[in-house]
């Protein structure tokens, strides 16, 4: 059973939430090396969306919080890392996939980042045995990305607008195709924003499944931050995007868009406020009043 097949049996998002397997995500990577303009990082204890969690833990604190996920949920095949920041900016993340290949060598190993340091990390990436990498990739062209990306932090400088986005668009590219060419599954994420990208979709499709992604993910756009005023794109724009981008790719159909530290079987039970006992204790002193 190759890569990907396996993970359609063993992982609960690639297995379209059927196979009633769980995953855990741990929230280690605090910091970002790019601006999106329709992303608000956040501690909360409430929101249900990626990008926030109630706390960042660390490597170390990450192995204890499994433990206990796994007494709770013996369902848990996956521990994945999705944030709150990149999972390459720093290396909490990809240390924390050293210690738990160690301790827990039977669970899937997924990981999601913004792609701006993956060509030149793929090696580590590759010898920490990450089984599915997700790569938001939200345009190839540095027009349409400057719109969606005020800045890019790289190498100790600050790039901006189209220039900024010529660096992204290229390191995405090019980590997508070693990573996928050593084996890893990789699935693309776009965020749709109508107005933005929602024209592009089928070219963003066709340039990452030439890279070696195997899946593709249209996330709704969520409007905020900088993006507050664009609407969000509707149930036919969607499904819209996905005909377009089915010609190139597969298409992933049932994302939740997950907390940072969501954990339990996607759809059914999340156990978060039974680890993260900040969560509990916010929750009993909130008043309406």
């Amino acid at each position: 059973m190759n890569n990907y097949e396996n993970l359609k049996k063993e992982h609960p998002c690639f297995g379209g939430h059927k196979n009633n397997k769980g995953r855990i995500h741990l929230p280690v990577s605090p910091g970002c090396n790019i601006q999106c303009r329709f992303c608000d990082r956040k501690i909360s204890d409430t929101e249900d969306r990626p990008g926030v969690t109630s706390q960042v833990i660390t490597p170390q604190e990450a192995l204890a919080v499994i433990r206990r996920a796994l007494e709770l949920c013996p369902d848990i095949t996956v521990a994945g890392i999705a944030g709150p920041g990149d999972t390459l900016a720093t290396n909490y993340a990809l240390d924390t996939f050293r210690l738990i290949k160690k301790e827990f060598p039977n669970l899937l190993k997924c990981m999601s980042t913004n792609g701006l340091l993956l060509s030149e990390r793929a090696e580590e990436i590759i010898e920490v045995g990450i089984d599915s990498l997700t790569v938001t990739v939200n345009a190839v062209d540095p027009k349409i990305e400057a719109k969606l990306n005020s800045a890019v932090f790289f190498h100790g400088k600050v790039y901006e607008g189209e220039e900024g986005a010529e660096i992204l668009i290229k390191n995405q590219l090019e980590g997508i195709k070693k990573v996928s060419q050593a084996g890893l599954t990789v699935k693309v994420n776009t965020v749709l924003c109508p107005g933005i990208n929602d024209e592009h979709i089928e070219e963003v499709a066709k340039a990452v499944s030439e890279a070696g992604a195997k899946i593709y993910n249209i996330i709704p756009l969520i409007p905020q931050h900088q993006l507050k005023d664009v609407p969000a794109p509707t149930c036919p724009q969607i499904d819209g995007a996905r005909v377009k981008a089915e010609k190139y790719i597969d298409v992933f159909r049932h994302c939740q868009r997950c907390r940072a530290d969501a954990i339990g079987i996607p759809g059914e039970k999340d156990f978060g406020d039974q680890i993260y006992q900040k969560r509990i204790s916010r929750k009993d002193t909130f008043s309406h009043g």
